[in-house]
């Protein structure tokens, strides 16, 4: 999805505005003045309101597919696999945090592409478990339930957001932290 300049200057106030106000809380004529322009002029670069939504879940939803891939292509040990995909998921969410935050609460509110919608988070849902249980396997880790970690580890990576304020946590740092906990839980990792 290729955004004209205008559309993504549209697309970085209205997610200010989605933000601050949420998307049902938020109208047109709000975009069109925090923008400085007549409502009527907004629709010239945009279909409506909705669309403006689906730029934002599937633009995140597409950044978070790519790195996915990286992942899978790469040829490294599975341990180092799963750090990867954490860090590559993670630093999409981190890079993105007021896209993410909408992203994560408004998808709900997509009408005409909510289905299409549905089918890429469950997409995504499955290639990741797919991937953690390969990993799994091969590191010879027991794994109860392949779709609750998955659905656990996706949680907690795309909730981080809330956690840390923007001026005081390095992505690094926060991405560390978070790893450390997902790969070796509450205690630490009682190898090292």
């Amino acid at each position: 999805m290729e955004l004209k300049e205008k559309q993504r200057k549209i697309l970085n106030v209205a997610v200010e505005l989605f933000k601050e106000k949420g998307y049902m809380g938020s109208s047109v004529r709000d975009l069109a003045t925090k923008l400085n322009i007549k409502a009527a002029s907004l629709y010239a670069h945009i279909r409506s309101k909705e669309e403006i939504l689906e730029w934002v879940c599937f633009g995140i939803a597409q950044e978070f597919f790519d790195e996915l891939q990286k992942v899978k292509n790469t040829d490294i040990v599975p341990r180092e696999k799963l750090n990867l995909f954490l860090d590559k998921h993670l630093s999409v969410v981190l890079k993105n945090r007021d896209v993410t935050h909408i992203y994560s609460i408004e998808w709900r509110h997509l009408e005409e592409r909510l289905p299409e919608f549905i089918e890429l988070r469950k997409n995504y849902q499955q290639e990741v478990e797919q991937l953690i249980s390969e990993i799994y396997q091969a590191e010879k880790w027991e794994l109860k339930s392949p779709s609750f970690t998955t659905r656990f580890i996706l949680h907690t990576l795309n909730n981080s957001y809330f956690w840390f304020k923007r001026s005081s946590d390095s992505t690094d740092e926060i991405t560390e932290e978070i790893r450390d906990k997902i790969l070796y839980g509450l205690l630490g990792n009682q190898s090292k």
